[in-house]
């Protein structure tokens, strides 16, 4: 359907027969948005049995395969060759958008230098949300962290489960780089930081914008609620960060992070110990725990990548 002009495709890559369900429910969300899609397309990476499955359950959608290598900057960029709209927009297979994700996503787009637009994501917790969880390190889980906008504002880079993004784009920049992002067995992220500060360095005046009010909700599991995968994500965080440096450099690739590191965080520490002390929430102290860790693992991931990289180049 034609909104604004513009033709929406929407594309949710997939590749786990564990999240069927979340599939459906992430599937069923689009076909509920106000504004429907021009299509959408569903990638299975490197899983026959899945595809045939969604392939059979939905004749109406382009179900397709993942054409490149296993992980989901591949299957992004499959999702891109086979899209057909000029406004590309992703939403993870364990995410479910709002009835108007859609409508509130186009508008912007009004704005011929706006390239890309994300929005907020809300953690949809499968368990009781851990109390030790600082909500400056939600993006462990996939979702908007304290510190991001609370209005409309230019971002760098979108949250990857969230975002759309100009066709143009990947026909200048190549699409996703494959290498960077996650696979099955591993969790690293940041291909879509890595996809937009290419861009934005090809297109000085373009905009990037992050509206909280454009939402989903991003279901997180008990096995992504607990300590190990808290750990698990910081390390792979740190691991492509370095990736992102050596694509980009590091001026651009550490800018948000830099903020993060010396405003975000400490303004976290200190709410934490407040609440610590003035209401008296003994789990406060474990948040700031938690905030100090969390740097810590992904610093140690950081520096460890780029001792592993400085010494394959020696």
């Amino acid at each position: 359907m034609v909104a604004l002009g513009l033709t929406v495709s929407v594309i949710i890559c997939a590749y786990s027969d564990d999240r069927r369900e979340q599939l459906h429910r992430a599937i069923a969300s689009v076909l509920a948005q106000r504004i429907s899609p021009m299509e959408v397309i569903v990638v299975i990476d490197h899983n026959m049995p899945l595809w045939v499955r969604f392939f059979t359950a939905y004749p109406e959608l382009k179900v397709v395969a993942n054409e490149g290598l296993r992980g989901l900057s591949a299957a992004r960029n499959t999702g891109i060759r086979r899209a057909r709209g000029d406004i590309l927009a992703f939403l993870d297979d364990d995410a479910v958008a709002a009835p108007d994700w859609l409508e509130r996503m186009l508008p912007h787009y009004d704005d011929d230098a706006v390239i890309s637009v994300g929005g907020k994501v809300t953690p949809l917790w499968q368990v009781d949300r851990p109390r030790w969880f600082p909500e400056e390190f939600q993006w462990v889980v996939g979702c908007s962290y304290r510190g991001q906008p609370e209005r409309v504002e230019r971002v760098r880079n979108p949250i990857g489960c969230n975002m759309s993004f100009r066709r143009h784009v990947f026909d200048l920049t190549g699409g996703f780089r494959e290498g960077i992002g996650r696979t099955a067995a591993d969790a690293a992220g940041c291909e879509e930081t890595e996809l937009c500060i290419r861009a934005q360095q090809a297109i000085p005046e373009a905009k990037i914008l992050y509206d909280p009010n454009m939402g989903v909700q991003h279901q997180v599991t008990a096995e992504r609620a607990g300590w190990h995968y808290f750990r698990k994500r910081c390390l792979a965080e740190g691991r492509s960060k370095t990736l992102v440096v050596n694509a980009v450099g590091s001026e651009d690739g550490l800018a948000s992070e830099s903020r993060y590191v010396m405003r975000v965080l400490p303004a976290g520490v200190a709410r934490a110990i407040g609440e610590a002390i003035f209401k008296l929430d003994p789990w406060a102290l474990a948040r700031a725990g938690g905030i100090f860790f969390g740097l810590g693992y992904t610093a140690v991931g950081y520096i460890g990548a780029r001792l592993a990289s400085a010494r394959r180049q020696a």
